[in-house]
This record gives C-alpha cells, structure tokens and sequence, in this order.
C-alpha cells in the first residue's frame, strides 16, 4: 500500500542519534501505529517494545537481527521483523526511507 486514509498523524518528530534518525507517527482507527522516516548514513542500534516490522522504501542498509551473527542487507520494496523486546543493529549506507509497523504481542 502506497497511502495510508483516515489515520491520524502525531505532529511531533520522533528524533534519535542526533536528528540522524526520524520519524512521525500514524495511528489507525483500529488501534495500529505505524512509524514513516528517514534515516542518515550510520551506524545505530535500536530497542524494541513490541514487535516490529520494517518496510524499506527506498535506500539501502545493512542490519544485524536479534541472535544473528551475520549482518543482511535491504533495499527498495525489501522488508524485515524484529522480536519484541529485543535489540537489533543498523548500518545505513545511504539514505533510507522507512515504515515501521508495530506489532502487540499478546
């Protein structure tokens, strides 16, 4: 899906490593979040919550899962999950556009 209706958007920026990384939030009716951003060249490791399901829409990186211990790359239409809490690393190689979707685990 290339857009997303009737949703609503949280006006302020989520910023992280030095505004190296942000994103905004949209919610759904249904309850869902979802994260659109950008991503700068870098290294950066992340956190999560709950489980998380990366869509890459454009760039590139390299990105070190959860009990991996080799690094996968992604790019343009590629998509990756991230456990719920855990920790994952991320190479960004060149500027990346991003959707997150967040999903609870019951």
């Amino acid at each position: 899906m290339d857009r997303f209706e009737n949703v609503t958007i949280v006006k302020k920026a989520n910023a992280y490593f030095s505004g190296k990384v942000t994103s905004r939030t949209v919610l759904f009716g249904n309850g869902e979040r979802k994260t659109l951003g950008i991503m700068l060249p870098g290294e950066y490791e992340f956190g999560t919550g709950d489980k998380e399901l990366m869509e890459i829409l454009a760039g590139r990186l390299d990105v070190l899962l959860p009990g991996n211990e080799q690094w996968l790359t992604f790019q343009d239409g590629g998509t990756f999950e991230v456990p719920a809490n855990s920790k994952f690393k991320l190479k960004i190689t060149e500027l990346t556009d991003y959707c997150c979707s967040y999903v609870k685990v019951s």
